[in-house]
């Protein structure tokens, strides 16, 4: 699975810096806007058919699975129709004509998703890995072939709208291939229950997830220039794009796993505490290399004039690191059936985020999207511990080990390697990647060696 999603993270970062190159960054902000919209209305119907398959003890029973594919291509259906209806009233909130065929175009994405098989999820729930990897990254990659192809034809944003509807479809395709499934029009009554039981669990969690995601996108959309905003969103996909990655497998290797063990507290505390620590010990030192090069990065994949793009990106990593932590506690809950707890937290982010974000962008430009982010995320995860010590007794002392060292160390390095580079004027792309490169690799042995001799790492062995 991490070889599958390496492959499509490799593509999609190839197809982005050819993208750039092609397309005007007027496209990727337009784009923003319907990604943002669609999601709207797709996360305020979550029913969370997934999770719900891989959480209960019944989810490889056919009249589950029958019943729970119905529910999700039902809900597919609707969202589009939503969608559809609302298509023109966000065009001419935007003072956008063309948002009205694109987003009736690129949406058709969230149809082909709520059909995909719904044995694709029952291969995850029983750890059969490499199907759920075909499926996923290879629908990924083939619609970022089917993206980069259409630019060469099509240069604007309709490439963009095309290749989003194709990648899903792709994955529904796929997915019906590995995993042959064929609904019956028959609904067992006593798992469409189960399944409607779990989704009042969820019911509003994913749209204030999705206001947390997406507000700053919005606000920064009316606030500033489309070109503004599409070097500011392609800027934090950057970060985006490897944390999705690393907790998209996490969650789809931990969650079955918490949900065998779910009644094992003091287990699940511990692999929560040993794979923080590893999030944190190796994600410090990476804040290193982005804080120092960044704008480089920007250059090089990007071109020079998405160089505005880097305080964004570097509050970006912090805000990505911080969540990637919090996550651990989400698998949790959702594994154990009570994704209810993850709600609080999630609203908390929503409402500060809400709150910030004009001020935020106001005074900070286009960073003040991340800065009001990271303030929200850093409270979601205060809340979330805290209901994480009721549920399964986590404790504070054993898990608050995990920051200090990487934190102090990182800070240090950083520190010092910033000094150098005021010193000694490092001039050109490559050597300030390698400058940042270097300070990354000092931070992360020295972190290492620290820990690998403190009685934190004996113990986590033991």
């Amino acid at each position: 699975m991490g070889i599958g999603s390496v492959f499509e993270q490799v593509f999609r970062m190839g197809r982005n810096m050819l993208l750039t190159r092609l397309l005007a960054p007027e496209a990727f902000g337009v784009m923003a806007i319907v990604y943002s919209t669609s999601s709207i209305v797709d996360m305020l119907a979550e029913i969370g058919v997934k999770e719900a398959i891989i959480q209960n003890p019944k989810g490889n029973d056919p009249r589950y699975i029958n019943s729970a594919w119905w529910l999700g291509f039902g809900r597919g259906v609707g969202i589009y129709a939503i969608l559809f209806a609302l298509a023109p009233w966000v065009a001419k909130f935007y003072g956008n004509a063309e948002l009205t065929p694109l987003m009736r175009t690129a949406l058709l994405s969230i149809i082909f998703l709520g059909a995909q098989s719904s044995k694709a999820f029952v291969a995850l729930k029983e750890m059969k890995f490499k199907r759920w990897a075909f499926i996923q990254n290879g629908g990924g990659i083939f619609g970022s072939l089917i993206v980069v192809g259409m630019a060469f034809f099509v240069r604007s944003v309709w490439a963009l709208a095309i290749g989003f509807a194709a990648e899903n479809f792709m994955r529904c395709v796929i997915s019906f291939v590995i995993c042959p499934f064929l609904p019956r029009l028959e609904l067992d009554r006593e798992s469409i229950k189960s399944l409607l039981t779990f989704s009042r669990g969820v019911f509003g969690l994913s749209l204030l997830n999705l206001i947390f995601a997406r507000t700053d996108v919005f606000v920064l959309g009316k606030l500033y220039p489309a070109a503004q905003l599409g070097i500011y969103t392609m800027g934090i996909y950057l970060i985006q794009v490897p944390i999705s990655f690393i907790t998209n497998v996490l969650a789809q290797t931990l969650m079955p796993s918490f949900a065998q063990i779910q009644e094992e507290h003091s287990r699940i505390n511990r692999i929560v505490i040993r794979v923080t620590s590893v999030i944190v010990l190796l994600g410090m030192p990476a804040l290193i290399f982005v804080a120092l090069s960044s704008r480089s990065i920007l250059t090089l994949l990007y071109g020079p004039r998405y160089i505005a793009g880097a305080l964004p990106l570097t509050v970006a990593a912090v805000v990505a690191l911080v969540n990637l932590a919090n996550s651990i506690i989400t698998m949790v809950f959702y594994a154990t059936g009570c994704p209810q707890f993850h709600r609080r937290c999630v609203l908390i982010m929503a409402v500060l985020m809400m709150i910030l974000i004009y001020p935020a962008a106001k005074e900070f430009g286009m960073a003040g999207g991340q800065i009001a982010a990271l303030i929200s995320v850093i409270a979601g995860y205060a809340v979330q511990f805290i209901r994480m010590k009721h549920l399964t007794r986590l404790d504070f002392g054993q898990y608050a080990k995990s920051f200090p060292l990487p934190i102090i160390v990182s800070c240090l390095v950083f520190a010092a390697f910033l000094a150098i580079r005021q010193v000694v004027i490092v001039n050109g792309v490559l050597l300030n990647l390698v400058l940042g490169l270097l300070g990354c690799v000092v931070a992360l042995s020295i972190c290492g060696k620290v820990f690998l001799k403190s009685p934190t790492a004996e113990a986590s062995t033991t």
